[in-house]
């Protein structure tokens, strides 16, 4: 698991183009929601050590997150091969971020 949002971000068509599942989280180092859902992420996170895992810094202007539609932080896209299953937007428990791994096809 990605412990800090990273400021360079991969292209859309690198993500489109990616196979298997993958967590795709948007957010920022300072935002008081993203470090309130690491906690949780981190407990739901723990079965699933082999996803991939991309921490993305979000803002004005950054392509990655407007072409998804993020609106809050932080922001879950869980992706089965590039293709957006399922979303977590501000979790209030690690439950949904588990619900959300079950639906890329993996139990925890």
């Amino acid at each position: 698991m990605e412990r800090t949002y990273q400021e360079s971000a991969p292209s859309r068509a690198d993500i489109d183009a990616l196979t298997g599942p993958a967590l795709l989280e948007f957010g920022t180092n300072w935002c008081g929601h993203c470090s309130a859902a690491q906690p949780l992420l981190a407990e739901a996170y723990a079965d699933h050590p082999d996803i991939r895992h991309f921490k993305v810094e979000d803002g004005p202007g950054r392509l990655l997150g407007r072409s998804f539609r993020v609106k809050l932080w932080p922001t879950m896209i869980f992706l089965q091969d590039g293709k957006e299953v399922a979303r977590v937007v501000r979790p209030a428990d690690a439950g949904e971020i588990r619900d959300a791994f079950a639906m890329i096809g993996l139990p925890g």
